[in-house]
C-alpha cells in the first residue's frame, strides 16, 4: 500500500495546514532520522481504515523508499479529524514486534450460542516476524465451540511460517461459559388502604395516650 506524503517545511503554520485539508506527520525508526511530513487528510484516512495499524504503508514522496506502520494517530474530538500522525520506519531483513488484530469468523454457526456465552478474550495479539511476514490480522474460527468449557488458546491459533505470538500457549483466547440465570426479585404490593389504617390506628393510640396523660 502506497501513501503520498510531502516533506514538511517546520516553518509552515500548523494551523493553517490542518484548514486547508492536511495533517503533520512524522516518521522515524531504529536507522530512520525523524523526519517531519504533510499528508492529505482524506487519503491517510481512507488509508487508516483500509490498512490499520499492522499492514506496512510506502511512503511515497522521500528521499528514498521508506516502509512504515501506522504507530500513533491522535484526534482533534471537537472536530473529529485526524490531528497528527506518528510511522515508524521498519527495517528490511530484521525481525519486529507489533501488535494484530484478531477478526472472529463463524459465531453465528457456534453450537455454543444455543448453550452458553462465548467470551471474546482477545482482540489483539503482539506478534514478532520479518516485515515481510508480518499478518494484517489473524483470523479464529469459533464454529467449533459446542459445549461448555470450550476454549480456544494462543497455540491454536493458526499462524504463517516465520510468525510467532509474543503471549503464553495457553492464554485464554475465547470461551464457552454458562449463561447466568437471572433471580426476578418479587417486589410485594403495599396497599394503600393498609398504610390509611395503619396510621389511623397510629394516630388513635396517640391520641389515648395524651389523654391519660
Amino acid at each position: 500500500m502506497i501513501l503520498p506524503v510531502t516533506l514538511r517545511d517546520k516553518s509552515q503554520n500548523l494551523k493553517n495546514l490542518r484548514a486547508n485539508g492536511a495533517v503533520p506527520a512524522v516518521v522515524y525508526g531504529p536507522k530512520q532520522e525523524a523526519v517531519s511530513l504533510i499528508i492529505d487528510a482524506k487519503v491517510f484516512s481512507k488509508t487508516l481504515s483500509e490498512a490499520g495499524e499492522s499492514t506496512i504503508i510506502s511512503l511515497e514522496g522521500m528521499a528514498e523508499e521508506t516502509e512504515v506502520l501506522i504507530k500513533r494517530v491522535e484526534f482533534d474530538t471537537l472536530k473529529n479529524t485526524v490531528h497528527h500522525v506518528d510511522f515508524y520506519a521498519i527495517e528490511r531483513g530484521k525481525e519486529m514486534t507489533t501488535k494484530v488484530a484478531i477478526r472472529y469468523e463463524g459465531e453465528e454457526d457456534a453450537e455454543a450460542n444455543k448453550i452458553g456465552v462465548i467470551n471474546k478474550v482477545l482482540h489483539e495479539v503482539e506478534v514478532t516476524c520479518l516485515p515481510r511476514n508480518l499478518p494484517s490480522e489473524l483470523v479464529v474460527n469459533i464454529s467449533s465451540l459446542t459445549n461448555l468449557e470450550d476454549k480456544i488458546l494462543v497455540k491454536d491459533i493458526k499462524l504463517e511460517a516465520g510468525v510467532r505470538i509474543e503471549a503464553e500457549p495457553d492464554d485464554l483466547v475465547v470461551g464457552v461459559s454458562a449463561i447466568a440465570e437471572e433471580v426476578e426479585q418479587e417486589v410485594e404490593e403495599v396497599s394503600m388502604d393498609s398504610i390509611e389504617v395503619e396510621q389511623k390506628g397510629k394516630d388513635s393510640g396517640e391520641e389515648k395516650a395524651e389523654e391519660g396523660a
